[in-house]
């Protein structure tokens, strides 16, 4: 597998060409952003941690039926992944009211949902990634009903697995966030990352924040909470 020329960089990856036009090289960067950017810092080896645990939940959903673009992990921090048309949704999952959901209804943090609540975001940083539903989605045509559908039943079943996975290693999933890509051939396949950077973990018995939340919020500690996470789910 040959490294090409780098097609993008975003906040938290860069994503370079192969000589497979079917398969791109994404490297994990150690950098942090929060509040839609305003916020900038690392976490030391975030890229590595955010890396292998998304390799290794990506390979476990594979195996339960939620096909992904994961490939080949190369290096602690590059894996080959197929390419794909990222679907521009946003998908959160919520299984706890946390974050932005508490802020919006005035849920206390930590309330338990009666039923999982999935909500959309249109992915544009500019207007800072608006929530949309259905309607919002079909109008401007950002999904088709079945491609929707297939990312809703999706969503559902990588939260089915990662809730009963986690809870076993003492866990809680709180709430993540999900994106979609179609390859060339229109076939819609779970894309991104699966990490502490897109992940609410709570420790099941303290309640304690194993994820970005620390660096969002000014709590410290979030390189040995990410470190936590690789631990539990890799044994490292």
């Amino acid at each position: 597998m040959k490294k090409l020329e780098q097609l993008y960089e975003g906040k938290a990856k860069k994503v370079y060409k192969t000589d497979d036009p079917e398969l791109l090289i994404v490297d994990y960067k150690d950098d942090a952003t929060a509040q839609n950017g305003l916020k900038k810092g690392t976490i030391h080896d975030k890229g590595i941690i955010n890396n292998r645990v998304t390799n290794h939940l990506m390979k476990l959903l594979a195996e339960h039926g939620v096909p992904t673009h994961f490939v080949e992990e190369l290096s602690d921090r590059e894996t080959v992944v197929k390419k794909v048309t990222i679907v521009p949704l946003e998908v959160i999952v919520r299984n706890i009211a946390a974050g932005s959901l508490s802020k919006r209804l005035g849920l206390p943090e930590g309330t338990k949902l009666k039923s999982t609540v999935l909500e959309y975001c249109y992915k544009d940083d500019a207007l800072g990634d608006p929530m949309v539903n259905d309607y919002h989605i079909f109008a401007m045509e950002l999904a088709t009903r079945e491609e929707l559908d297939l990312i809703a039943k999706y969503s559902l079943m990588v939260n089915d697995f990662l809730t009963t996975y986690l809870k076993d290693l003492g866990i809680e999933l709180i709430d993540f966030k999900l994106e979609f890509g179609k390859t060339s051939d229109g076939t819609i396949i779970l894309a991104d990352e699966i990490s502490p950077d897109t992940c609410r973990f709570w420790d099941s018995a303290t309640g304690e924040k194993l994820d970005k939340d620390r660096f969002r919020r000014d709590m410290g500690g979030e390189e040995d909470a990410y470190k936590e996470i690789m631990r539990r789910l890799l044994g490292e």
